[in-house]
């Protein structure tokens, strides 16, 4: 591929982007794909880079939750965090800078994808899935928000389990896979109510049925918070479980609009049967 070829897929120009029946075929497509990976890619080296240059600032946030859980601990617990092995602080630095690119760049190549299967979607589908962007993402930064707020709590309850005598060793690897969960797992349960008026939305789920079986959705947030969140921890349960109940209850509310309208445009349309006369 010389220079000027390049140039072509880097800007997503394909030398014959129609076919002969007016629709892109498949090699315009890849072609397409391949012009938006492209350009993710160097979007995320760029991100990378800056991680690399940001690395000690990144650093003290991933440790935040942990210097303040030793804090609230006050000396109880002798604990102290390490790093594993003579290539452990260089493969913590590439990690963590390139878990930052990649949470950093996630707008640009959530939109590279998005653009690349928007076309194919019907105008109706368009319209929902740009509400779900706009919605998906603070949902999930909130979560993660949360998470991140309860984790400090949660790592004090679980390293004052440490017998007397002992001291408490924390491998950053470990601490880190940990950190990284307990943020999913908090982002993720956000977008859980937003399905559910996505199903409504779509006509599988009614507001009837979420009002008649509210009790048990609130039994079953509690038992997903539970197992959901590694910690034992019950504040960040307590925390993940509330929240989840309060955005079902929202949704509901949502979902019950959503039906009356339907209801009420249904009976605007379907007013009179095939074989009545209307009044004028």
């Amino acid at each position: 591929m010389n220079l000027a070829s390049f140039l072509d897929v880097v800007r997503g120009r394909p030398k014959h982007p129609i076919g002969a029946d007016g629709q892109m075929v498949l090699s315009d497509h890849l072609r397409e794909f391949r012009a938006r990976l492209v350009r993710s890619f160097l979007v995320l080296v760029v991100f990378f880079g800056v991680g690399l240059y940001f690395y000690n600032e990144l650093f003290d946030l991933i440790m935040g939750p942990y210097n303040q859980a030793r804090e609230q601990l006050g000396g109880k617990v002798e604990t102290e965090a390490y790093i594993k092995g003579a290539t452990g602080p260089l493969m913590l630095q590439l990690k963590l800078a390139g878990m930052a690119a990649i949470v950093a760049s996630s707008p640009y190549w959530l939109y590279q994808l998005w653009a690349f299967l928007l076309p194919g979607l019907h105008p109706r589908e368009k319209k929902w899935s740009r509400i779900f962007v706009a919605v998906a993402g603070p949902l999930f930064l909130g979560g993660v928000l949360l998470g991140y707020y309860v984790l400090p709590r949660g790592l004090e309850v679980l390293i004052d389990f440490t017998p007397g005598g002992t001291k408490n060793l924390v491998e950053f690897e470990e601490y880190f896979s940990f950190f990284t969960r307990m943020m999913l797992v908090f982002g993720i349960a956000m977008e859980i109510p937003l399905f559910v008026v996505l199903l409504n939305l779509a006509g599988v789920l009614s507001g009837k049925t979420l009002a008649k079986h509210r009790p048990w959705i609130v039994v079953g947030t509690f038992v997903f918070a539970a197992v959901a969140t590694p910690s034992t921890d019950p504040f960040a349960m307590s925390a993940l479980a509330i929240t989840m109940t309060l955005l079902f209850l929202l949704s509901e509310l949502i979902t019950r609009g959503v039906d009356r309208w339907r209801a009420k445009r249904r009976t605007g349309t379907d007013r009179w049967a095939d074989d009545e006369v209307s009044p004028l």
